[in-house]
């Protein structure tokens, strides 16, 4: 008979790629994970794991079981939140990816008062600028900045965003101040790497334009990429909700160039075909309540 233990732990490793890795998520001993493990394929009758020194991959059978045995832990773990929101609590793990300067300098703040309020959720946020594989890697949900690229996601909105060029006072005096897109190309650019060469992308008369202006730092973080704009390095495409503190003190400097950047969005995605979960539906009007409309960064 299987066990539910069992299966949950088969996910956890199927998500993480390691025994170890999967015994941090569940908070248990790696000998527990593994015996549960062992227990699951010995009551199923088949490999689930290729186990090695260096590394663990699943086997076919484990391939055809991994869909399903997610989504049995997902109902299972949703039919005891449904039942925790029944009696007016929300519980249970919660695992969200999400960017590492914006959730820094803006979800936290706005996360901290709603686990405050809901103590049985456990909530396990991952700061990261690269865009993760949300099935693979076991998150409930992402929250982005900018376009969504992967099709299996679900975006809710959360708030409007908008990037703007900046730079140092002290670079657009040695180096002039740029008034067109053709201007701009000559300029040294601070890039955000995680972007590719359509970083700076903006929205014409004519429909797109991109513009690949000369290189200055190619970095896959926007607190550095607001750094390197302060110490006069070149010109940045940066959200507001990173630069308005700088562009309000007289840091940094807007320059306008007669064509704005295509709008974006603050959002929280979540993987198609699967239900949403009552304390995911809660973590985005948490966030949406928080930031505003418009949010308060564009004061």
């Amino acid at each position: 008979m299987m066990k539910l233990d069992g299966i949950a732990a088969f996910v956890a490793v199927a998500q993480a790629g390691s025994i170890s890795e999967a015994a941090r998520r569940l908070r248990l001993s790696k000998s527990v994970v593994s015996d549960r493990l062992v227990e699951l394929e010995r009551g199923l009758g088949v490999r689930l794991v290729h186990r090695s020194t260096r590394r663990l991959s699943l086997t076919e059978d484990g391939v055809t079981f991994r869909e399903r045995a997610a989504r049995i832990a997902h109902e299972v773990e949703e039919a005891i939140a449904e039942m925790a929101r029944r009696s007016g609590e929300l519980v249970g793990p919660l695992r969200i990816s999400a960017p590492v300067t914006f959730g820094r300098m803006h979800l936290g703040p706005a996360l901290y008062p709603f686990l405050a309020k809901n103590p049985g959720i456990e909530l396990t946020l991952d700061l990261d600028d690269r865009r993760v594989d949300a099935a693979a890697e076991g998150f409930d949900a992402v929250v982005r900045h900018g376009p969504l690229a992967d099709s299996r996601l679900v975006p809710w909105t959360l708030a409007p965003s908008r990037r703007v060029l900046v730079a140092a006072p002290d670079y657009l005096d040695r180096h002039g101040t740029p008034a067109t897109l053709d201007d701009l190309a000559d300029h040294r650019g601070i890039f955000y790497t995680n972007r590719g060469v359509e970083d700076w992308r903006f929205q014409g008369p004519d429909g797109a334009a991109i513009v690949r202006g000369r290189t200055a730092l190619r970095v896959n973080n926007g607190d550095m990429m607001r750094d390197a704009a302060l110490a006069g390095i070149g010109i940045a495409l940066l959200p507001t909700f990173i630069v308005g503190p700088d562009l309000k003190a007289g840091r940094l400097q807007l320059i306008d160039v007669g064509v704005r950047p295509a709008p974006e969005y603050i959002y929280v995605a979540h993987l198609a075909g699967r239900r949403p979960t009552v304390k995911l539906r809660a973590f985005a009007d948490c966030l949406r309540a928080a930031f505003g409309d418009p949010p308060y960064w564009e004061a």
